[in-house]
């Protein structure tokens, strides 16, 4: 005759049983079919399944952990990627926005070419790329320098090709595309050959932040140079950055507004204000 064990009884809601049952069937702690609380609360008492906090972690080691995940993407390590993205969504110290992001990469289904792609990257091996658009075109490029990059929620090939043709950034970057990789659905990968490159073509930017957004502004990986114009009044934060294309860059400086001020290059400044006049021109 088994030993009759003493009652206890247990004030939760609905949502707090259900996720109660879902760590007792996690732990295999089962009345049959069924999860048993009971069994996850002894084994509780009992030391057997340790608890630990779930928001001490500091917001440096959730930084670092989250750029570890685009780092092994970078490596050609998705599913690894995969494990840290999910082993961050089980913390409670994660931003809404952060969760969000997380969440998105995580339900994101990894195109299948894709897979093809990480190894000649890893392995620094030209390659090239041919695929048919949705009008039926067909596109094809050759390789020497790639990484997946997130660009606004999205993952894109961001690479550099022997083809300009077609590219309408400055001179200085048209050997430089971006694909956005949810958009091919299929492409045919094949080995070339010639050297891999060390970078993609970069081109580097000075710009000035005024106002609130000099003191607000964090420094960028990109950035080469952020210092105070200590002969300026008000401050004016000096900022020099290489950039691989304008669309992105023109991209994020518009949500700075009057703020910011694209110095230099001459060539990258006309393309702003182009930009700019062209914007003005449709509210007229």
């Amino acid at each position: 005759m088994g030993r009759k064990g003493q009652s206890m009884t247990l004030s939760v809601s609905e949502q707090d049983k259900a996720q109660l049952e879902a760590i007792a069937r996690e732990q295999g702690m089962l009345w049959g079919d069924r999860p048993n609380i009971s069994r996850l609360m002894e084994a509780i008492a009992r030391r057997e399944l340790l608890i630990g906090r779930n928001h001490d972690w500091s917001e440096t080691r959730i930084k670092v952990l989250h750029q570890s995940i685009q780092a092994l993407i970078d490596a050609g390590h998705p599913d690894s990627a995969q494990i840290m993205a999910q082993i961050l969504l089980e913390r409670s110290e994660l931003s809404i926005p952060l969760q969000r992001e997380i969440d998105r990469f995580v339900s994101t289904p990894m195109v299948p070419w894709r897979r093809q792609i990480d190894p000649y990257i890893r392995c620094q091996m030209p390659f090239q790329l041919t695929y048919r658009d949705a009008a039926d075109r067909p596109f094809s490029f050759t390789i020497r320098h790639a990484k997946v990059v997130p660009y606004e929620r999205r993952q894109y090939l961001e690479c550099w090709c022997d083809e300009t043709a077609g590219n309408r950034d400055v001179p200085e970057l048209q050997h430089n595309w971006t694909f956005r990789l949810d958009r091919i659905p299929d492409a045919a990968l094949s080995s070339v050959c010639g050297q891999w490159r060390s970078n993609l073509d970069l081109l580097e930017v000075e710009l000035h932040l005024l106002g609130g957004l000099a003191f607000a502004y964090e420094a960028k990986t990109a950035d080469i140079s952020n210092e105070w114009l200590s002969d300026r009044t008000p401050p004016v934060r000096r900022v020099v950055r290489q950039i691989s294309n304008t669309f992105w860059f023109f991209r994020e400086i518009l949500r700075y507004g009057e703020d910011c001020i694209i110095i230099a290059p001459p060539v990258v400044r006309a393309g702003f204000c182009h930009k700019i006049r062209q914007l003005s021109k449709a509210y007229e």
